[in-house]
């Protein structure tokens, strides 16, 4: 099994940007899914984006346009770049390795790295 170090994370303004890394560790990385979930205080921990095996990527609506992920297979690494960031995104981000489903969905396969938590100031 995969594990995962996510780092990055920070206090930034509205507006502003941050760039998220998670190195993987064990063998198979290239074969995974990878994706980025977030929790909120209070709130559940949701998908925001994921990539596949071949590179294909997709997101949740609220991120559209302002969030990019990317992968590394030769470094076994994911990042998140977030642009155009605003308070709402404020929460911990943790990274995730699973498998892409039929239709863009994503299935994890549960583990999670320790999060680094994203903060956004009005």
């Amino acid at each position: 099994q995969v594990q995962l170090v996510e780092s990055g994370g920070g206090l930034v303004q509205a507006g502003g940007s941050l760039r998220l890394s998670c190195a993987a560790s064990g063998s198979g990385f290239a074969s995974y899914a990878m994706a980025w979930y977030r929790q909120a205080p209070g709130k559940e921990r949701e998908l925001v984006a994921h990539i596949t095996v071949g590179g294909g990527t997709n997101y949740v609506d609220s991120v559209k346009g302002r969030f990019t992920i990317a992968r590394d297979n030769a470094k076994t690494m994911v990042f998140l770049q977030m642009n155009s960031l605003k308070p709402e995104d404020t929460a911990v981000y943790y990274c995730n390795a699973g498998r892409s489903l039929f239709g863009g969905r994503y299935y994890s396969y549960g583990a999670f790295g320790q999060g680094t938590q994203v903060t956004v100031s009005s």
